[in-house]
């Protein structure tokens, strides 16, 4: 193993607060004035490309600057990255004092709150954090434990559960009307179903877990279920900010009340044009229904575009012009020159990837990065036969999406050690280690558990246990590796993080081995574990490293140490979804086909429909410079058909929005066929047909 990292202290930085004319000088006029608005209700409707975060920013920072201590302004966004980045613009404007803001997302606000009065609400503060995928597995014990694995017809898969289970809690649906809805073929295992939510419940109890649903369920319920709690949690922050409030779901509007039924000093940032997110609970009507549940708010809009030619933003605002129900706003742009945005017909996907790869090759040769373009789509699969092509042309991509860092196999079976030794009672963590072991399967591993259970998870019950035959070694390794990890970790000393970093070292003396005989590209996942020990020892403890994982897990190791994004120079292909926040020179929306862009599954619910108008008008706002929609009129009616489909174009690009549009036609290179000319005619086709019919 390499020698211990060194711990780095920084300096204390000593900035100097700007003054309020400094403050607002860069601002435009709407923009100003949701700065230094008051302390009412406030509802700031942000087009895309508008600077909402700037003006977020400059609204903490003129908080400040009226004398509002630091630590009672609260700034609640919805990624890690996002919070670190506001939190750091806001004490650049604000002085040294804006590092005392409080901030960050709401799941990890929660944990915060939960570790300072759970305590007082029957919540140990001990608690394990579970992330989705420990949730489901979670779930798999539930089912086996009840028998529900074994049923005649197929029961929902652990997934299928853990999604079911959150959907219920952050929509506040009823299971019955879920499964009605979402997965009818369920509906018969409705009581079966609720007896497994009961007992998931259960073991989260007894074992000390705490999933992601219960950071937010938890914090609402405190401060609904006891006045006292209330006063303490809502007294803390004098003002709350909230970001992308679009994105907000029918549990965090419930924590929002709360935290601000007294005083009513709430300010909310987003775009209803931009909520496409119902998939993961969140809930249009609450942007929509602000100033209804806050008597009294004050709306601002904010329409100047500081991003896309005025030509990009016409074709968007008609586009989103056409919603059913909207906050009114006209983006505009001081941006001179851009031409109009190509709406480009092809005959098919194969000449839809041909062009898309030619243009990007044209651009990039003509000075545009790769990086500063991307390629959209409504779906994954969508981009299958583009990544083919890129790769066979040597054009470097990199596609968003795909396996998160703390997803992979290799990184969940370190942390699992880790997990055991902060909280004995964490069965997911448990039974994943114990599945590593040879000698042990699922049947003794669930076997060894109820031991551990029957002794109250006491630390060294693992040690008391006798293992079969096969496992006996590995049962000593492992008894000597807790013994070990559970001395290691010295929350209060100076030296707290290496010794996180220690921890990881010690589980790898027995993990490395086991790696290598079980998973293929050993040396890349051994590199991965490398920066996970190394990024560890920034950490003052054990318990902080764990709950930073779960409460917003990287993408990659990168991303956890809050690296710079990658350097190499490479084309970005992306679902809609995941390009929201984003923005490039130049981008290609393909499959713009009804069925594919808006989805299938949405053309007959009214409200999906609305939503995926919403997501076309994300995708088109993602363009600074140069906008391309490509319409493919014939696609196979799958993979492996021969049969082919004609083709609609997207409902979204009506005959009004192709006004704004260039229409484009692909011009296919070919030979033409040469004339032969001869000295006669050898033969009459034409006689030869009629004489087929002549009596």
């Amino acid at each position: 193993m390499a020698d211990e990292p060194r711990l780095y202290r920084p300096r204390e930085r000593t900035l100097s607060p700007s003054d309020e004319q400094k403050l607002i000088a860069t601002l435009n006029p709407d923009q100003a004035r949701a700065v230094t608005f008051g302390d009412a209700p406030l509802l700031v409707i942000a087009g895309a490309g508008t600077g909402k975060t700037r003006t977020l920013i400059h609204r903490v920072a003129r908080l400040v600057e009226r004398g509002i201590a630091p630590e009672r302004i609260l700034l609640l966004t919805f990624t890690r990255r996002a919070a670190a980045d506001m939190l750091s613009r806001a004490e650049q404007l604000a002085g040294s004092a804006g590092a005392r803001v409080h901030g960050g997302t709401f799941h990890s606000v929660g944990h915060r709150l939960l570790r300072q009065f759970g305590t007082s609400a029957g919540l140990p503060a001990d608690f394990t954090i579970m992330d989705q995928g420990d949730s489901a597995d979670l779930m798999h014990l539930s089912r086996a434990a009840l028998g529900l694995s074994k049923t005649a017809k197929r029961f929902p898969k652990k997934e299928t559960l853990q999604w079911l289970y959150s959907r219920h809690v952050n929509t506040e649906l009823p299971l019955d009307e879920l499964l009605h809805r979402d997965t009818p073929q369920f509906l018969e295992y409705e009581c079966q179903i609720t007896s497994l939510f009961a007992d998931y419940t259960l073991r989260k109890q007894e074992r000390n877990l705490v999933d992601y649903d219960d950071l937010l369920l938890f914090w609402a319920m405190m401060m609904e279920a006891s006045a006292e709690l209330q006063q303490r949690i809502a007294g803390l922050y004098e003002h709350v900010l909230v970001d992308e409030y679009q994105d907000t779901n029918l549990l965090q509007a419930r924590i929002l009340r709360g935290m601000c039924s007294k005083h009513g000093r709430l300010t909310v940032v987003g775009d209803d044009a931009q909520s496409i997110y119902s998939f993961r609970g969140a809930h249009f009507r609450n942007i929509l229904d602000f100033p209804r549940q806050y008597p009294g708010t004050t709306l601002i809009t904010l329409q100047q575009n500081y991003r896309s030619t005025q030509p990009i933003l016409a074709l968007s605002n008609i586009v989103i012009s056409r919603a059913e129900e909207r906050f009114t706003k006209d983006l505009f742009s001081t941006r001179e020159g851009g031409e109009k945005p190509w709406l480009v017909t092809a005959k098919d996907e194969a000449q839809q990837t041909r062009f898309v790869v030619d243009r990007v090759l044209q651009l990039h040769e003509s000075g545009v990065a790769l990086a500063d373009m991307a390629v959209l789509f409504r779906a994954g699969y969508m981009s299958a036969d583009l990544e083919i092509e890129l790769a066979n042309r040597n054009v470097p991509f990199e596609k968003w999406g795909g396996l998160k860092f703390l997803e992979a196999a290799h990184v969940k079976d370190v942390l699992a050690f880790l997990r055991v030794s902060e909280n004995p009672r964490d069965e997911v963590s448990w039974y994943r280690i114990l599945m590593l072991m040879p000698g042990i399967g699922d049947t003794t591993a669930r076997d060894m558990m109820t031991t551990m259970q029957e002794r109250a998870w006491d630390p060294d019950a693992f040690t008391h246990l006798i293992p079969p035959p096969k496992a006996r070694e590995a049962h000593r390794s492992l008894a000597a590796l807790l013994r070990q990890l559970r001395g290691l970790t010295n929350r209060d000393g100076d030296t707290a993080g290496a010794k996180v970093a220690s921890d990881i070292a010690a589980v790898r003396s027995i993990y490395d081995s086991i790696l290598t005989a079980k998973y293929e590209n050993a040396d890349v996942r051994l590199a991965d574990l490398d920066q996970l020990r190394t990024i560890a020892a920034g950490y003052p403890s054990r318990t902080n490293f764990l709950a930073a994982l779960a409460l917003d897990p990287p993408s990659n190791t990168q991303d956890l140490s809050g690296g710079s994004e990658s350097e190499n120079d490479a084309l970005i292909l992306s679902t809609v979804h995941s390009a929201k926040g984003k923005e490039w020179k130049a981008v290609f929306v393909i499959w713009a086909v009804d069925g594919w862009f808006p989805a299938s599954r949405s053309i007959e619910d009214p409200d999906e429909l609305e939503e995926e108008r919403r997501l076309m008008y994300v995708a088109l706002t993602r363009a600074k410079d140069e906008l391309a929609v490509i319409y493919p009129m014939n696609a196979y009616s799958s993979r492996r058909s021969a049969d082919y489909t004609f083709d609609q174009l997207s409902r979204f690009l009506d005959r009004g929005v192709r006004t704004t549009m260039q229409r484009v036609v692909i011009e296919e290179p070919g030979e033409e066929m040469p004339v032969l000319p001869l000295s006669a005619p050898v033969l009459d086709l034409r006689a030869l047909m009629r004489g087929r019919f002549s009596k």
